[in-house]
């Protein structure tokens, strides 16, 4: 395939256009509808930068979104998902193309009206996605740097999930969901060990690497193996730490609805026990 042909212009970033393979197509691009017309023939080879929604419904959705969004926003947040492509070298869901531009769009909006939404789950995302949150706070720099808008710490911390979810083809409400467990798993842990656990430390960060990870073998249906015997030593010489280790895994046992393999509480209570020793 070697050109497109437009069908109709939604605005100087976005057009609709129709594709021998694909039939209709939404074409998003800086500057690719600038004087076009229905008809004209785009040569794929004069355009730098672009990307093909095929989805149906994707499309459906990016045309109403793109006729409701400044030009410039669209034309910094296609420069913003060009950067992420780039620099992951991993394909993106294409619904990052709606999902991030109504998340940015509104955020802007929010911004301008003095508006601040705070964001509960800032350091286990930062923590847990240190990649994804890096190329938020560049998507953050761009926004302010082109657009003059400074957006709020909290809203990378939103962003670099939309940016996990993309490169993992992972809901967003699925990984809100697992943010939002962790964070609740972190207040049992502090209460049932009498500690308040900052949120920049090492020791923090190791807990909440190991719970992503917990979450991630069971959501994927992983066996983790672990001896009989390391199980009952461990319920022997750390009876609390181990109860304190069962009743999460239980937690997320209910809440990701996916069985537990006991394995999993010796591996927290060592875990855990190794905290509990360092905050001694």
């Amino acid at each position: 395939m070697s050109s497109l042909q437009v069908a109709k212009v939604l605005n100087n970033n976005v057009i609709i256009a129709d594709h021998p393979q694909y039939e209709e197509v939404v074409v998003i691009g800086k500057g690719i509808g600038f004087n076009r017309k229905s008809h004209d023939i785009i040569p794929l080879d004069v355009v730098e930068k672009m990307f093909i929604l095929t989805n149906q419904q994707e499309q459906e959705q990016y045309k109403q979104l793109a006729v409701q969004i400044d030009e410039r926003i669209i034309e910094v947040i296609n420069e913003i998902i060009h950067y992420i492509n780039k620099e992951s070298k991993t394909p993106l869901n294409e619904h990052i193309h709606i999902a991030l531009t109504d998340h940015i769009a509104f955020a802007i909006k929010r911004a301008e009206q003095g508006m601040t939404v705070q964001n509960p789950f800032l350091y286990e995302t930062r923590e847990m996605y240190p990649a994804e949150y890096r190329l938020a706070q560049h998507a953050l720099e761009m926004i302010h740097n082109k657009l003059g808008v400074t957006l709020e710490e909290d809203e990378i911390g939103f962003v670099a999930l939309h940016i996990y979810s993309a490169l993992t083809d992972q809901h967003i409400t699925e990984i809100k969901s697992h943010s939002r467990l962790i964070a609740d798993m972190v207040k049992v842990v502090e209460d049932a060990l009498d500690l308040n656990i900052t949120g920049d430390t090492l020791d923090y960060s190791r807990l909440l690497t190991h719970l992503r990870f917990a979450i991630e073998r069971i959501r994927r249906g992983e066996k983790v193996a672990a001896t009989h015997r390391l199980e009952e030593m461990l319920k022997l010489e750390y009876p609390e730490v181990y109860s304190l280790a069962w009743k999460l895994t239980k937690m997320m046992e209910r809440r990701l609805r996916r069985p537990v393999y006991a394995a999993e509480v010796s591996y927290l209570t060592m875990h855990l026990q190794r905290f509990v020793e360092k905050n001694e």
